[in-house]
């Protein structure tokens, strides 16, 4: 019966053949056909494909399973006959086992690799947090700090510096996190700390590395640290030591095709003295454990991101946890009075959480980008507080002219983008020259909340190509590579040096007798590449907003799919909405925006329990 009803499952999209063949693989093991280990075997592998780190057996049990039509009339066990049940299957192991699946007190579920990743990265980031950072010259320090972080005329018992902060907070740990959201000056103050951390001195040459999880956000990386190192009051012996360019996160750690285990790993550590991860958000569970194990415990790591984004598109939400959850943060009384001796700051009573996590966080609180008058920035504060009412109100017509909602009618759909899209992708369509056409191509996106549907990405992409071909934009017809395709790279090659997010353009090379080539963003001119040997890619007039984290542009088209979808949620709509600088039209209902700004993306994990110390026994 139990099998049957499975296999319904399958077929009607609530469960992978992944998690079925999973299920039948631990009954073997078992050498019995329990429901509640089908159930749990199968439920456990579905959960991790959606994104969580384990399944909750407390919030599924006795609740009926899977919306199948006509219904199946399954129902999860009770959560103690649950418990007791796997218990006694021998596949199911206690936290520290080695078993195919770990059952916790607290009734979480995990694949048996998930719980040691957990384990693993928390035990780890709680052992960098208990050790201070080697003997830091606080004379040194402070004198930095009023250097790059001047008061100016900045009034005393004001708003406190958050960079500056941040900036002392970092030297003086091992482990810190810098949370903002766009335009907070995260990497300005990155920037200032590894300049700080250089004049600290030593007794060898500090050794620096940049990351980011793909390559656009490395290279973004990397662009926005020369802009500050210009900036900023650097001697130039520590702005010409300052780290000229960024890994990917696999690369930095060398992953080898057909190999589980990248070259760097807790018994062959990174040869680094401090490593700075850029866009922390978009790191799921096992990247961020095989990193921090493989970084020495005397290196400093400062994580970049910010946490109100979306979490990562694989297991976890490493940095929304570490954070705290949306939880407020504060720090204990004598890390307060540390910091304010060194900044000259006033820091407000925060609430001290009693959990050594809460002392290496800095929330930048400030953004230089959206002055009072934007639009995007009241919308997104708005989205980012819950209220979807207040942010209708902003989106009403003529609040702000950097603000458009449109509804997103699917029969209407190819209208809109003929009147609106069409115009915007046509400045790039008509540049002559590869620099200005990947330029102007990057300078607008159209973003989708999902990827199959009548407002996803596939659709999208072929209504826009349909609309420029019969504009005489393109060429029509069926052909995999003409001139003005845009291209997403979506796996990662060593080889050619292209990264998962990388865009790239296909154009005439007037240096190759006006053959096709690949064109991509270089460091002095673009890059040129046969279409032929293109990693595996994907067409980028749409993409989702998954994908666009760790970009910007200037204008964001995002069309939102119906209400009642549970993509919908406050930190997709904000992510997608901060991804502009100047302007959002938003093709979305009413309904379906009240309802993003009302959902958050909830994700089951114990991480949060284990670094912040509420784990209770069952």
């Amino acid at each position: 019966m139990i099998w049957k009803t499975l296999y319904r499952a399958v077929a009607g999209g609530h469960l992978r053949w992944l998690d079925l063949h999973f299920a039948r693989r631990l009954t073997r093991l078992a050498d019995a056909e329990d429901a509640g280990l089908v159930l749990a075997a199968a439920l456990t592998s579905q959960r991790v494909g959606q994104g969580d780190v384990c399944l909750d057996l407390r919030a599924l049990a006795g609740r009926p399973l899977f919306a199948l039509e006509p219904p199946c009339g399954l129902h999860a066990p009770t959560f103690d006959a649950w418990c007791a049940a796997l218990k006694q299957t021998g596949v199911v192991g206690e936290p520290g086992d080695l078993a195919p699946l770990i059952l916790d007190p607290q009734g979480r579920c995990y694949l048996g690799r998930y719980w040691h990743l957990e384990q693993d990265l928390a035990e780890h980031l709680l052992q960098r947090c208990a050790q201070p950072a080697e003997a830091v010259n606080l004379e040194r320090l402070r004198s930095g700090l009023e250097r790059l972080f001047p008061r100016g005329g900045r009034a005393p018992g004001l708003e406190p510096d958050w960079q500056k902060m941040a900036a002392a907070l970092a030297v003086l740990q091992r482990f810190s996190v810098i949370s903002g959201g766009p335009g907070t000056g995260k990497t300005r103050t990155v920037t200032a700390i590894l300049a700080l951390l250089l004049e600290q001195g030593g007794k060898r040459p500090l050794r620096l590395a940049l990351a980011a999880p793909t390559g656009k956000a490395a290279a973004r990386l990397v662009e926005s640290i020369r802009k500050a190192r210009s900036e900023l009051d650097l001697p130039a012996a520590v702005a010409n030591a300052l780290p000229d360019n960024a890994f990917t996160l696999h690369r930095l750690l060398r992953f080898r095709p057909e190999r589980a285990e990248p070259h760097f790993t807790a018994a062959n550590p990174l040869p680094l003295d401090a490593l700075v991860v850029d866009e922390a958000s978009m790191v799921d569970l096992p990247l961020m454990a095989r990193l921090v194990a493989a970084l020495p415990v005397s290196a400093r790591l400062i994580l970049l991101g910010d946490k109100d984004q979306l979490a990562s598109v694989e297991a976890g939400m490493v940095l929304g946890d570490i954070c705290g959850r949306g939880r407020g943060l504060g720090y204990s009384e004598g890390l307060q009075s540390r910091l304010e001796h060194l900044t000259g700051e006033t820091l407000p009573c925060g609430e001290d959480r009693g959990s050594p996590v809460g002392e290496h966080i800095a929330v930048l609180q400030r953004s230089y980008r959206f002055a009072a008058s934007s639009g995007i920035g009241a919308l997104a504060n708005a989205v980012n507080a819950g209220d979807g009412r207040g942010a209708l109100e902003i989106l009403e017509p003529g609040r702000f002219p950097d603000l458009r909602r449109l509804d997103p009618d699917p029969q209407r759909l190819p209208l809109l983008i003929r009147e609106r899209v069409v115009p915007v992708l046509r400045e790039y369509l008509q540049c002559a020259e590869p620099t200005a056409a990947l330029r102007a191509l990057n300078r607008s996106r159209l973003l989708c909340a999902v990827r199959a549907g009548p407002h996803g990405v596939h659709r999208v992409n072929r209504l826009v190509e349909e609309a420029l071909a019969a504009e005489g934009l393109i060429p029509s017809g069926t052909v995999d590579h003409y001139p003005g395709r845009p291209v997403i790279v979506t796996e990662n090659d060593y080889d050619l040096e292209l990264f998962n997010g990388d865009v790239g353009l296909l154009l005439r090379d007037p240096e190759s007798s006006g053959q096709l080539r690949a064109f991509f963003e270089g460091e002095t001119e673009p890059r040129r590449l046969l279409p032929a040997r293109l990693p595996r890619h994907e067409t980028l007039y749409a993409t989702t907003v998954h994908k666009s984290q760790g970009s910007e542009f200037d204008q964001v088209f995002l069309l939102l799919p119906e209400v009642d979808s549970p993509v919908l949620t406050r930190e997709l709509l904000y992510t997608a909405v901060t991804r502009a600088r100047a302007g959002v039209t938003l093709i979305a209902r009413r309904e379906s925006i009240e309802q993003a700004a009302r959902a958050r993306v909830t994700r089951s994990s114990g991480l949060f329990d284990k670094l912040w110390g509420f784990e209770t026994p069952a």
